[in-house]
């Protein structure tokens, strides 16, 4: 079984990287289980003198990264940039010893948000993050008011996050193998 941890840069009610996100949980095969992490908006602000004793809403994040086999990462572009609240979370997880080559697909629900796309590649690279470029997509959402049933049973948009998740399942499974 592998544990996938989706996370969503947006902190809106309705968000179509959320939607995203959710459509892929709910086209998982049974082997894969992804939970969407919802504690974004709880997370104080980035303060390195602030992490002896580190805030609980920061632990859990980190727990939470610690455990899941891979990360699904979908983040919005504000102003041609990562959302600041997602870039927080990720400052959080810079000094964090279970972060670095981890592996994480990228989601992008707007193929217009190139820009953050970039700069999330950047910080993610910066933080030895392993991307797997095989399971990162981009899905055209922006203005479509999809939620996560209609994504997930849509004719094109289901076999794009079908071949995304498998890519993404084999490239874990290929790493725990012990040559």
């Amino acid at each position: 079984m592998l544990h996938l941890l989706a996370l969503s840069g947006s902190l809106r009610a309705v968000s179509s990287n959320t939607s995203l996100l959710q459509a892929t949980a709910l086209l998982a095969p049974a082997q894969v289980s992804i939970s969407l992490y919802q504690g974004l908006d709880q997370l104080p602000h980035f303060n390195p003198d602030i992490e002896h004793p580190l805030p609980a809403s920061v632990l859990d994040l980190q727990s939470r990264i610690a455990q899941a086999d891979g990360l699904l990462i979908s983040c919005p572009e504000y102003a041609r940039g990562i959302p600041g609240a997602f870039k927080n979370a990720l400052d959080w997880l810079v000094g964090s010893l279970d972060f670095p080559g981890k592996p994480v697909a990228l989601f992008n629900a707007s193929p217009r948000a190139s820009d953050a796309q970039a700069a999330l590649r950047l910080v993610l690279s910066t933080m030895s993050a392993d991307i797997v470029d095989a399971a990162s997509i981009s899905a055209q959402l922006l203005a479509r008011g999809l939620d996560a049933r209609t994504i997930a049973a849509d004719p094109a948009l289901a076999p794009l996050i079908h071949a995304a998740l498998a890519a993404f399942a084999q490239h874990i499974r290929n790493r725990r193998v012990v040559p």
